[in-house]
């Protein structure tokens, strides 16, 4: 099942760097170097993509990772200030491990992790990255993770429906 695309254009989206790689390529004539730059954008109220782009400039690469990361958004289940449950995303070898908090935690996480939950407005989470600490591969966990969230939640509103159009709530199963 595809998500419905989130236009970009109505969001007040941010953009946070969160890693710059160099890459040579040897030709003949030497080495020839370029850019890649991997970007998180998000609104703060659930809204959160993730880009790379590739050019021979820093700031091109920069701009190209951004519009690829508005074309990726997505919409994270929240609840208040955290997220609603313990889930965990994988991607490669890296697992990203997201536990809800208490109000006031704060975002307990590092790496490449926290750009993405503060890009989606989450403010008190717990994590743990498990496996690489790769953030190419840590920020796709992680997206990962939100996508399962999603899934979650729509299968226990699911059956939270079908359980009352059932009509056999509270019988315990039988008859009257």
């Amino acid at each position: 099942m595809a998500e419905a695309r989130i236009d970009s254009s109505a969001l007040d989206l941010t953009d946070r760097v969160v890693a710059i790689n160099r890459v040579a390529k040897v030709v003949k004539g030497g080495r020839r170097f370029s850019f890649t730059a991997l970007v998180v954008v998000g609104d703060g109220h659930g809204h959160v993509g993730v880009g790379l782009g590739k050019a021979r400039e820093v700031p091109e690469a920069i701009r190209k990772s951004v519009e690829h990361a508005k074309k990726d958004l997505m919409l994270v289940p929240l609840r208040a200030t955290t997220i609603p449950c313990e889930i965990t995303g994988h991607f490669g070898a890296a697992r990203v491990y997201l536990k809800p908090a208490a109000q006031g935690t704060g975002v307990i996480a590092g790496g490449a992790v926290r750009p993405v939950l503060e890009a989606a407005g989450i403010q008190d989470v717990l994590t743990k990255t498990l496996g690489t600490n790769n953030p190419h591969n840590v920020l796709k966990a992680t997206m990962d993770a939100f996508r399962r969230m999603k899934r979650l939640q729509s299968t226990y509103s699911s059956r939270r429906k079908a359980g009352e159009t059932d009509g056999q709530e509270g019988t315990g199963g039988k008859e009257a």
